[in-house]
Parts: C-alpha cells; structure tokens; sequence
C-alpha cells in the first residue's frame, strides 16, 4: 500500500429520513471510491419490528432503499463506486436482494452484493445480558414487553464482504461510525486492534455519519451563525489518508459551509465524553484532534486518537410501552392564551369524567411553553396564535382513543373561536421504549451472505 494513498468517502445519508438528491449529487460528481448510508437512529429497528407485526407485507428494510439506490445505482456502477449501507434493518438479506433487482433492471450484472447478519439477537438477549443500563434492573424484567434486540456491531464483517470481492454491502444494525470505518480498514489493510489508527477511522466517520451537519445543516441560526443556499446542503465527502487524516469537502456549487465551526459542532455532536466516544471497533479520543481550514469549504482532520476497544458491545432492546394518544386545536387573535387555558380546565376535567386511565397528560400551548415546559419564563410575551397540543400515555389503545374523542368534542362544545382540523391519520400511536444493555462481543458473531446480480 503506498503511503500517499487517499481515497474518497461520501456521505449518503445521516438517518432514515434525510434527504435522496445529495446523495445522488455525491454519486454523480463526488468522484467517490465509496458511498456510504447510516439510515438508523435507536428507535427505527424497534419500529421496524413493530410493523412488521402488523403488516405481514413490511419487508424489514430501509423503507426508502428503492428511492436511494435508484437514484445512486447508475452512477455508482459507472464509476466503480462501491456502497457500503446499514439500510437492511432487520432484514439485511432482503435489502441485498432488492439491491440486486435494481441492478438487473439498470442493465449491470455479475455485480456483488453482500448482507451483513447478526446483529438481531432478540431470542437470545436475555440470555446473554444482564442488567438494563439505564436503572441497573435485571434485563429478564424486560421480558413481557420485549420486542426486539440488537446488537451494535463494527467494521469487521464489512471489511470482510468488501475484502471478497462486494461491490455493495448492506448490513443491519452496525454502528454509525462503522460504516465509513470499513472502507478505511479495507483499503489501507489496518489492523482491527491497531486502536491508534481505527480511533482516527472512526473519528472521521463520526464527522461523516451526520451527513450535512458538517456542510452546515442543523448549523444555521440566522443573523448568528449564517451559511449560503441553506436549502441546498451537499453531503461531506472525505479525502481520507493512511495515516488517519482527512480533508472534508463538498460537490462545488453546493450550498452550506464546511468550516471549523461546522466541523467542531458535529464532532461535538452526541459526544458525552469526548475523551472516551465508545464505538464496538474503538474507543475514540477527540481531545487530541487538530483542524485546520486548508481552503473555501475544506477543513483538515488529524490526530484524532484512539484506545483499544471494550469486551462487550451495546445492546439496543425495544419493548412496548403501552400507547399515546395526540391531537390538537388552535386559538387566534386577542385573548388566544386565556381561551387556550380555559379549553385545558375543559379538557382536564372532560378527561376525569370519561375515566382516562392515563399515566401522564400533557397540555401544551405550542408557541410559548411547549418545548420548555416548567422552565417557561412567566413573563414571555403572550403570543398571537396558539395551537392545543394535547397527549396521553396510557396503557391501552382504548384509553389513548379518548384523547381525540374529546379534542373532537371541542369543535362544538368548547371555547369560542376553536379551530379544529379534521382528523386525517391515526391519532394513536403504539409507543416503543428503547433500553441498552452489554454482551459479551464473543457471543455475537456476525456472518456474511453474497448475492450477484
């Protein structure tokens, strides 16, 4: 391997959501050697679990797989752009055949595809942890409600697909970081324990898992904190080295930023103890990192550090948690917040007389104390408008049913001036909990199906 070897990274996605067309822009113009997908945020597997015990139809992969690979596949193959994505859920060989249809309709054949399995280890969890990390409660408490466990692995089995020939791997959970480490490993031959240079790996992919928050999404705050053509934000794409340095870029002529600033923030970004950012290849040391702004939207990355990594790997488990119900109505005008405070009274005892078995309600006025609460200044300003966000956790769906029951009762048997909406969707809502425990890495094994198109 030549030591001035450097290979580009781009980002595709940073959760299940964002956004397709800079991803296709990345795929396009990016003169990428790899394209990379983090589609899960903690909840998605346990909600993936949850659908498909309601729609036998559900093919447990990421719901957007057909808008992202159509919109990369052409590009990707034309350039020799391996694709490396933890978009198969709990469903990793099903993705990888998905994968392989569009393929075969896009005219390419004999390409690889691999599917990363192992991470599901719901029928065995509770054998293999045990203690829930959030309350120290033994994990086997968690049995009546449990829905789904996942173990978070690494970079390995992808180095692995990637190492026998996968022109595209498709994996269940991995964690985000992993990802955008694989390609990394896999070209420049790192060793899986050399923690000093997957620390470094895995730094950068924690700066490219987050898509746009580097080129400066979830960054603008105006008149503070300014970016260009805030509605078109590129995808970070990383001009990675041997020695674990990087230079993050963008396509030209997107919008956003990539300054120190940006870059600061996402490294920041869901990192509680940044000498100590836990991943299941590495323990990642920040505190050492050096960034330097090399040119307009390019900032260099080094010297992030590494630790060796931990025995066990972090276990997500979804259980249910019984169900809420939501609905709101909106006030306008002079005297919005009194007649919104007399609509909660209305409700409040409406609630008692129907016996709602609820174990919390909440009344919010959106636009002055939803998002703050208790901690609300007494003295903000009264606003113009006011919508009634009402919920309930409850046990049941019955239960959570009566919350819009009486919003709907509002329309006419409220306070002057009630705007209500029509009721367009379910206002119940199956509520998943997500809790962490640790199992021993040795006791997941991850293995590696192929596929060709």
């Amino acid at each position: 391997m030549a030591a001035d070897k450097v290979i580009r990274i781009g980002s595709g996605a940073a959760w299940w959501g964002d956004r397709v067309e800079p991803a296709a822009l990345n795929a396009e113009q990016g003169d990428l050697d790899y394209l990379c997908f983090e589609t899960m945020a903690e909840a998605t597997v346990s909600a993936a679990q949850v659908r498909a015990r309601r729609d036998p139809s559900f093919p447990g992969y990421d719901s957007y797989l057909d808008d992202r690979m159509r919109a990369v596949l052409p590009a990707c193959m034309r350039r020799g752009t391996r694709i490396v994505s933890n978009q198969g859920w709990i469903n990793p060989d099903g993705a990888a055949q998905r994968i392989v249809h569009w393929l075969r309709e896009f005219g390419f054949h004999g390409v690889r595809v691999a599917a990363v399995n192992g991470s599901l280890i719901t029928d065995r969890v509770l054998e293999l942890t045990d203690r829930i990390l959030e309350n120290g409660a033994p994990t086997a408490s968690l049995a009546p409600t449990l829905i789904s466990a996942e173990a978070y692995l690494g970079a390995e089995p992808i180095v692995q697909a990637l190492r026998e020939g996968a022109q595209i791997v498709v994996t269940g959970r991995v964690a985000d970081p992993s990802v955008f480490l694989a390609p990394m490993m896999h070209e420049f031959g790192w060793d899986p324990l050399d923690h000093a240079r997957l620390g470094a790996g895995s730094g950068i992919g924690h700066l490219l898992e987050c898509g746009a928050q580097v080129t400066g999404g979830y960054f603008s705050d105006p008149g503070f904190k300014d970016v260009p053509e805030p509605w078109n934000f590129g995808f970070p794409i990383a001009e990675v080295s041997a020695d674990g340095s990087a230079v993050f870029g963008k396509v030209a002529g997107t919008g956003g930023a990539i300054t120190l600033q940006t870059v600061k923030e996402q490294m920041l970004y869901e990192v509680h103890d940044p000498a100590n950012y836990i991943t299941p290849d590495v323990v990642v040391d920040f505190t050492t990192a050096r960034l330097e702004q090399v040119g307009p939207d390019r900032v260099r990355v080094s010297g992030i550090g590494g630790k060796p990594r931990t025995p066990t790997l972090k276990v997500s488990i979804g259980c249910t948690e019984g169900f809420i119900g939501e609905d709101m109505f909106f006030y306008a005008g002079p005297g919005a917040l009194r007649r919104a405070r007399l609509a909660k009274r209305i409700l409040e005892e409406r609630f008692r007389i129907v016996k709602l078995d609820a174990e919390e309600v909440r009344i919010d006025f959106l636009g002055l104390n939803a998002i703050h609460g208790e901690a609300t200044p007494p003295d903000a300003p009264e606003p113009y408008e006011v919508a009634v966000r009402v919920a309930a956790r409850t046990r049941t769906r019955e239960d959570a049913a009566k919350v819009g029951r009486e919003v709907d009762g509002m329309a006419v048997s409220g306070v002057a001036h009630t705007g209500k909406r029509v009721p367009h969707q379910d206002r119940t809502r199956e509520i998943i909990g997500v809790w962490s425990s640790l199992v021993p890495r040795e006791k997941v094994p991850a293995t590696v199906t192929y596929f060709e198109s």
